[in-house]
């Protein structure tokens, strides 16, 4: 049987993964900048991880949520202690597209409306009404495209009332930082009319923190630069560092029901531990707040690469653009100089999203090397 080929793929069969660093079959040692697309959040491998997950799974790895699970409410507690929004309510899934489906089944059931309202680059996920929010027509079929989605661009705030005061709208969901579209932030007077109108108009305001979250941004998520109260957060991939978990935080105004939502596998006994570990580690190793110090030493030290046209973006969550595409540069950067880094739709620009465990000399690697290349390509 052969696999469904859908991903173009690069020539590295990884074996193993340490910290911030990968190994493939020929023992070369890859420095790891993209974590996966922000999976890795505390490190490959980390000791406290394994070691949780090992006593765990030789207690009960999985069971049904029609009995009890403790460990749901205390990673419940754990979340709510360490970004500070304790009068939220925590459901849990298992990805960040099944966070996105939730997040907008429950503005729907909220407002009883069905219209979205999402951003120009906006990506949201591949499953249903998570891929039709997604303003890339190329990965939406027929059946997506059956979902009721306006794009509007960042920043217009005229724009936003008027599809909004049309009165059948659900959500408006935004990334305070784009990921996938190219680490675009809307305009801080803008993120508050998002709110201001939402409230006016009875619609649910969403912020999608699927990569952004779990400190990756400076902040626990990267809507709090603001002082905003989302109805819905969707959370997920830094969550797990690897293990399959998603989830998002409710706003108490929105009441739940029986039946409202549901999961096999979400909030699994294994998975509660994965993100149990990773908010132990973030809190004993400061991760979080080390992502101010690297930002502002990656930006320097970018700065100082005069083929580098813009730096974007915050924390760990990071884009250098060009006045190129970049796919050629990337490949260079994993086949001559073993590093890892990320695309985007915005094909002039390379995202780095690392291990929060990076250090300076990790960035001084990548500097050398890419200058490098850059200095062979003239």
């Amino acid at each position: 049987m052969n696999l469904f080929d859908v991903y173009p793929l690069y020539n590295v069969v990884p074996k193993k993964a340490k910290d911030v660093y990968v190994y493939d079959e020929k023992n070369n040692k890859y420095l790891d900048l993209y974590g996966g697309h922000a999976v890795i959040s505390i490190g490959h491998s980390h000791p406290h991880y394994i070691k949780l997950l090992k006593q765990q799974l030789g207690k009960i790895g999985f069971y049904s949520n029609a009995i009890q699970n403790p460990l749901q409410k205390k990673l419940a507690d754990e979340i709510g202690e360490q970004s500070c929004l304790h009068n939220y309510q925590l459901f849990l899934c298992n990805s960040g597209a099944e966070a996105i489906e939730n997040a907008l089944k429950v503005a729907s059931f909220f407002t009883n409306k069905k219209r979205i309202i999402a951003f120009k680059n906006a990506f949201h996920g591949r499953t249903s009404a998570a891929v039709a929010a997604t303003d890339n027509q190329k990965i939406s079929s027929p059946l997506n495209l059956q979902q009721e989605v306006s794009f509007l661009p960042f920043n217009d705030v005229r724009a936003l009332e008027i599809e909004i005061s049309k009165g059948d709208v659900c959500a408006v969901i935004f990334e305070a930082i784009q990921g996938v579209g190219g680490l675009d932030e809307p305009e801080e007077d803008f993120v508050y009319a998002m709110e201001r109108l939402c409230k006016k108009y009875d619609a649910c305001l969403i912020a999608d923190e699927v990569q952004s979250g779990f400190g990756r941004s400076g902040t626990f998520f990267a809507f709090q630069k603001y002082k905003i109260s989302p109805h819905i957060i969707t959370m997920a991939k830094g969550m797990g560092n690897g293990f399959p978990i998603g989830g998002i935080l409710i706003h108490p105004n929105i009441k739940a029901s029986y039946g409202m939502l549901g999961t096999t596998f979400g909030g699994n006994h294994l998975a509660c531990v994965a993100s149990l570990a990773v908010l132990d580690i973030l809190k004993m190793q400061s991760l979080q707040e080390k992502t101010k110090s690297l930002e502002f030493y990656f930006k320097k030290k970018a700065s100082q690469i005069p083929q580098i046209k813009k730096i974007k973006g915050r924390g760990l969550m990071l884009g250098l653009e060009f006045d190129f595409e970049v796919s050629d540069l990337r490949k260079k950067l994993i086949y001559e100089q073993f590093i890892f880094t990320g695309g985007s739709s915005n094909k002039n620009l390379i995202r780095i999203l690392p291990p929060l465990t990076i250090k300076e000399k990790h960035f001084d690697q990548f500097f050398v090397a890419i200058s490098k290349i850059l200095i062979s390509n003239d």
